[in-house]
């Protein structure tokens, strides 16, 4: 096996651990001699122990002369919850370090590598170092920028509609591409939703499969509008209600029953809400809603990714509901464009993912 295949296994290992590291990154760690693997595991949540640590510790006096593998730079700060990796690796005896990419932290950055290297150890970096982005995008946008990472998520069909005119739109899509998204908000920190959307289809916003996590779901509500009864405040872990209802007198009754609120003045800027969800240590956010949210999403420039399930049906008419709403771009060169883009198909449906150009 190559340097690439020991890191894309970390990479795979790191993934075992999807949705549930956060605010840490995902990490997975490999240890080789001699040819062999002789340990190998990921970092599973913040305060338990990282990769490289576990590693390690199973290796034990077998790590002396060995090549560790890893896809994010080893941590070389003492203000955290665990301690320094590089102090592992220096006393254990490692050689070589293989390394992915560096780690953006700013208390890493580079710093993690200049360590082991400085204690002798041979050091190598960048190998599948996009690969290695792709797996913690999330972590890397909110490390550098204390915002979450934004996925614009979209079920519609052939002809770009998300629901009839009578507002049914229960199912656009086939059942596989249903639990695909039960995967992707196992995936998130939080699903961000409107109002509408709660009204008109009572939904838990949950992952349902077995060992799933539940993200936490944040409701755009600017009239306080939420039924008493509405499953999205029954369901853990938690749900935040954004709204512009400073003195409604169901604010103390919302909180009674466990609820978040977040307020704000006069117009929502979605900017700032993405700043409140990453002082809570938001790290991804996934949006589901209708057209209008949609179009304040993009129009608010905060979507990075942009995920449509398209399903194979027309419904037409000018009054079903489209995909994107809002504002119309002023001419084709306004459009929002997309890169590293993405196809596959989803049981009967077709999923088309991408980044938005910024």
């Amino acid at each position: 096996m190559t340097d690439r295949d020991y890191i894309r296994r970390t990479i795979r290992l790191a993934k075992k651990a999807a949705g549930r590291t956060s605010p840490n990154p995902m990490v997975g760690a490999i240890i080789v001699k001699a040819g062999r693997i002789i340990a190998e595991d990921f970092h599973r949540a913040p305060g338990t122990p990282h990769a490289e640590a576990l590693v390690l510790a199973e290796a034990g006096s077998r790590a002396k002369g060995s090549v560790l593998y890893v896809n994010l730079e080893p941590c070389c700060h003492t203000n955290k919850r665990t301690p320094p990796c590089t102090r592992a690796i220096i006393a254990t005896g490692v050689k070589k370090v293989v390394v992915a990419m560096e780690d953006p932290n700013p208390q890493v950055s580079g710093k993690g590598v200049k360590k082991l290297r400085n204690a002798g150890i041979e050091v190598v970096t960048g190998v599948l170092d996009d690969e290695a982005g792709r797996l913690n995008e999330a972590y890397l946008k909110f490390i550098t920028k204390r915002i979450p990472f934004v996925t614009l998520k979209i079920a519609m069909t052939l002809d770009g509609k998300i629901a009839m005119p009578s507002g049914e739109s229960k199912w656009i899509t086939g059942e596989r591409a249903r639990r695909y998204v039960h995967g992707m908000r196992s995936s998130v920190d939080a699903v961000i939703t409107a109002i509408g959307t709660v009204l008109a289809d009572d939904p838990e916003l949950t992952a349902r499969f077995r060992g799933a996590k539940n993200p936490m779901r944040v409701v755009i509500d600017p009239e306080l509008k939420i039924p008493e009864n509405a499953r999205i405040l029954d369901v853990p872990p938690e749900t935040v209600i954004v709204t512009g209802e400073e003195k409604s007198k169901r604010l103390d009754e919302l909180r009674s029953k466990g609820v978040k609120l977040l307020l704000y003045k006069e117009r929502l800027s979605l900017q700032w809400l993405m700043q409140r969800l990453g002082a809570m240590d938001v790290t991804s956010v996934m949006i589901e809603g209708g057209s209008s949210l949609a179009s304040h999403a993009l129009e608010d420039g905060v979507v990075d990714k942009v995920v449509f399930f398209i399903a194979p049906k027309i419904i037409g008419g000018r009054d079903s509901f489209p995909a994107v709403g809002g504002r119309a771009c002023a001419s084709l060169s306004d459009a929002y464009r997309l890169r590293d883009i993405k196809v596959r198909t989803i049981g009967e449906d077709i999923l088309v993912e991408g980044y938005v150009e910024k």
